[in-house]
């Protein structure tokens, strides 16, 4: 008897874990208790991390090597970064409340004497031979892809005011794809904290092909020489699909012994860095 139950408390016990692979819920802003949209989500190098959607609602799968004593973080431009333990996440229905962020950037003013303009990055479509997908084999949905990211490596030796950013879509099987644009600090050659405080979304509609053109002058974005190497990324936050067979979101790369770009799968997944240089660039006007 006593073996019986020992046994039944097993597969039960069993059961429910093996049915706790993911937490979902909802995120709402403290002030105005307004839902949160796009809000990064995600377990430090554990390759779980997501993003919510428009109507504040995330579901974050877990990897298998994530444990209830791991650190969930739920992050924003413009509001606090909050942490919360996975065994604190129970319900089937969480709420999580962010506060919006008392940091202010002072004003910047910059005053350019004789502004020449200079590319970071590379404008250079190539002969089309190689791509950098955001799809991967393993994914098994459309959700598979959201927080993941790809960008590249520019080195600041002056002070510049950013016009635009470009990349050059070589597969687009989407009706709509948005993405974060987002610049991040570099340090141990690997990007870490975000250094602009906007929150820059563009979506690309309609299977767009070829060079992307997104505007950057509404954002007043400024890049001091003192940054030194940064990091440019694109992160997919949303897409809808053309049918159900859409899958593909590729830009065109090249193979270079001098660039670095850097891709992770999921938000707070470890990043990687490689030797391709992607047509990925930005227009800006230098002191």
């Amino acid at each position: 008897m006593k073996y019986n139950i020992t046994l039944a408390f097993f597969f039960l016990t069993f059961g429910i874990t093996a049915q706790e692979t993911s937490i979902s819920g909802e995120i709402r802003d403290s002030k105005n208790n307004q839902f949160l949209e796009y809000v990064n989500i995600g377990i430090t190098d554990k390759n779980s991390g997501t993003v919510s959607n428009t109507k504040g609602i995330f579901n974050l799968v877990l990897d298998k090597k994530v444990t209830p004593n791991d650190t969930i973080v739920f992050s924003h431009i413009g509001f606090e970064t909050k942490k919360i333990l996975v065994s604190q996440l129970k319900s089937a229905h969480n709420k999580i409340i962010l506060d919006p962020s008392e940091n202010t950037l002072k004003e910047v003013v910059v005053k350019f004497k004789k502004p020449k303009p200079k590319q970071f990055g590379r404008s250079s479509k190539g002969l089309g031979l190689m791509h950098s997908n955001f799809f991967y084999a393993m994914d098994k949905t459309i959700d598979d892809r959201l927080s993941r990211e790809k960008g590249m490596q520019f080195k600041i030796k002056k002070d510049c005011k950013v016009n635009d950013f470009n990349f050059n879509i070589t597969s687009n099987e989407f009706k709509s794809v948005k993405f974060r644009l987002n610049f991040y600090k570099i340090e141990n050659d690997l990007p870490t904290e975000i250094l602009i405080e906007k929150d820059i979304v563009f979506e690309v509609k309609d299977g767009f092909l070829g060079m992307y053109n997104l505007d950057l002058n509404p954002f007043d974005i400024y890049l001091d020489k003192e940054m030194g190497e940064i990091a440019v990324t694109i992160q997919w936050i949303q897409s809808v699909k053309k049918d159900e067979n859409s899958r593909f979101f590729a830009i065109s790369t090249a193979a270079s012994p001098t660039e670095t770009s850097f891709y992770r799968e999921r938000n707070r997944s470890t990043w990687y860095k490689s030797g391709q240089s992607l047509t990925f660039y930005l227009n800006t006007m230098c002191q």
